[in-house]
């Protein structure tokens, strides 16, 4: 199982610069930014809505600093990123990874795994929630890829404190 190790969010307003203060509810966008993920969080106040360019969007709450729970995206929005990247080959490791975050979460079961002729192999995930499976080419990114990757799962998808992945 790949850990993650996960670094607090940066908790500015992308459009006034403020910053989002413990208790404090914002809202998140995801964005597709030419194959790269790019996630804007805004205050309340200068939220106008999602834009229509956007891949998803949800309403958070910035934690107490005593906190350590890690809060994560809704699962829908993981989901539906998840859905968003079935076959696009660049971005296979990191579909993979979430993959793995997921179960990890306990949103999607590993099925099974296959060995296929060319000597790849392939992963089936289960999802409960919208009984549907999903097969995923098993992409080992290398050590620094690996890094990358974490910090970027890590930077869409969390918008908590702690170090904790679960």
């Amino acid at each position: 199982m790949i850990e993650f190790e996960i670094e607090r969010c940066s908790r500015h307003c992308v459009v006034t610069g403020r910053e989002l203060k413990p208790g404090e509810e914002y809202y998140t966008v995801l964005m597709d930014d030419g194959g790269q993920w790019r996630r804007l969080d805004y205050s309340i106040e200068a939220w106008q809505g999602p834009p229509d360019e956007c891949v998803a969007w949800w309403r958070a709450r910035i934690p107490p600093p005593s906190g350590t729970r890690k809060h994560w995206a809704p699962d829908d929005v993981m989901l539906h990123c998840f859905e968003e990247l079935e076959g696009d080959a660049g971005r296979a490791d990191f579909r993979y990874v979430l993959a793995l975050l997921m179960m990890r979460r306990r949103i999607l079961r590993l099925e099974q795994t296959e060995r296929m002729p060319d000597g790849s192999e392939r992963a089936t995930f289960y999802c409960p929630k919208r009984d549907v499976s999903y097969t995923v080419p098993v992409v080992l990114p290398d050590e620094a890829r690996l890094q990358a990757l974490q910090e970027e799962i890590q930077r869409l998808f969390s918008g908590g404190a702690g170090r904790d992945a679960s």
